[in-house]
């Protein structure tokens, strides 16, 4: 990752809220039931990206940087065998390689771009990573991690014969080091039809850092929701990515409108109390110590943050690269899974994942509720919007002594992305009462 001046971290407020999305939604994985998915997205699930293949590709780009001064950045003959090393793996695997060339600072650079064939070509997502270091160190975490588990990942996409339904490309750039020049140089020389073609591109710089963090960007709300339901399903809270923003490579496909995503795990920011906490390590300290320096090594990884961040980029290649077809007009997203409410007790809730759609929720999202209870005026119950905002659908009342809570809600959810993981949240706020989430619904 390109170095800057040091920005002013988050507050804690804003770690909390991002913290809160997270670990408040651990059914995020779970589909919508009841529903059936469009007929043109492809179920396939994605599968495990081996540690071991990871870490073996981390090890020939130290040989690589060992035998070439220590090194593998821009102009050095260590970058050239990096590339060399990683298109052989492509061509090996069915790819169509292209290798760019351009100048900086004098000297000959290079972005590796490589396509799956098959596929939509008129919708085409790419994943990526800068492939160079800096020149004091082999950039073992910063940045051989990402560029190996995305090359790992599109090896996987080759073992399984993946045929997604969108155009899938995988991308390592030159001289991000100095300044993203590999990156922009391929946005600004790909014309204006064909970079309306991306609808997504994926970055993925630094994801192995040895005191880690879990960051998402929060650039484009599917990508982000699509790594958060990943982290979600393995329990793993995350916060939104700050340290790195417009410091990688998806910084100029921003720039040029396309939608961007991707994973962090922390450079020279210090890890907070509450961070080590959260995700374990040592607070006081930096994600990496090594960052820019010459002990960033193949010591330098933290392989479990490796692992998990190399399947991350797999099932978020997987899923996004499937096609997503707007259910129409009128469908009901239900979840009828039954959820026992506390007496007197803390609040529980009921997730519905919704896919597939495009833009904001309607100003008059139907929410329809089945609650099971002896004593309904004890309940206060929420609907929760993806980002966390909730809306009051019922108060407690003392005076409301009947049974159940049956009833249709219309809510002005205009300002919400629709896609996302929504919740009934139900409170009983009184002693002496059972009783369920039955059931409850969404009509887009």
């Amino acid at each position: 990752m390109r170095s800057v001046l040091r920005r002013t971290l988050p507050s804690a407020a804003a770690l909390a809220v991002a913290s809160l999305l997270v670990t408040t939604g651990a059914a995020h994985s779970a589909a919508p039931v009841g529903v059936p998915a469009p007929a043109s997205v492809t179920a396939v699930a994605a599968p495990d990206i081996p540690l071991a293949n990871v870490k073996a590709h981390l090890t020939q780009l130290q040989s690589i940087a060992t035998a070439n001064g220590g090194n593998r950045a821009h102009g050095r003959t260590g970058y050239k065998a990096s590339v060399d090393y990683v298109k052989a793996k492509l061509d090996a695997a069915g790819y169509t390689t292209t290798l760019q060339q351009f100048t900086s600072g004098g000297s000959t650079g290079y972005n590796l771009v490589a396509d799956w064939p098959g596929g939509d070509t008129s919708k085409v997502l790419m994943a990526g990573a800068h492939l160079d270091s800096v020149t004091a160190g082999a950039g073992i975490n910063d940045n051989g991690s990402g560029s190996a588990a995305v090359l790992e990942t599109a090896l996987a996409v080759s073992r399984a014969a993946y045929q997604p339904d969108k155009h899938l490309r995988f991308a390592w750039w030159g001289a991000e080091e100095l300044g993203m020049v590999g990156s922009k140089y391929y946005v600004n020389n790909l014309a204006a039809t064909e970079r309306a073609k991306l609808t997504g591109y994926l970055n993925f710089d630094m994801i192995g850092s040895p005191n880690p963090g879990y960051f998402v960007y929060d650039d484009d709300p599917t990508i982000e929701q699509t790594f958060k339901d990943y982290y979600a399903g393995i329990s793993i809270a995350t916060e939104i990515e700050t340290e790195g923003d417009g410091r990688s490579d998806h910084a100029p496909f921003k720039t040029a409108g396309v939608p961007v995503g991707g994973l962090f795990s922390g450079a020279d920011y210090i890890k907070t109390a509450a961070q080590a906490q959260k995700w374990g390590g040592t607070s006081g300290i930096a994600f990496d110590r090594c960052y820019h320096a010459s002990c960033d090594s193949s010591t330098n990884i933290d392989d479990t943050a490796l692992d998990r961040n190399s399947d991350a980029i797999a099932y978020a290649v997987w899923n996004l690269s499937a096609a997503t077809a707007t259910p129409p007009a009128g469908t009901v997203f239900t979840n009828a899974t039954d959820v026992t409410v506390p007496d007197n007790g803390a609040a529980v809730t009921s997730a519905i994942t919704v896919s597939g759609r495009t833009g904001n929720a309607p100003a008059t999202l139907k929410v329809d509720v089945d609650i099971r209870h002896t004593w309904r005026g004890d309940l206060v119950v929420d609907l929760v919007a993806p980002d966390g905002t909730a809306y009051r659908l019922k108060s407690a009342s003392s005076s409301d002594s009947a049974d159940n809570v049956v009833a249709a809600y219309t809510v002005n959810a205009s300002s919400e992305v629709a896609n996302g993981v929504w919740k009934l949240k139900v409170q009983d706020v009184a002693s002496g009462d059972t009783g369920k989430i039955n059931s409850f619904s969404l009509t887009f």
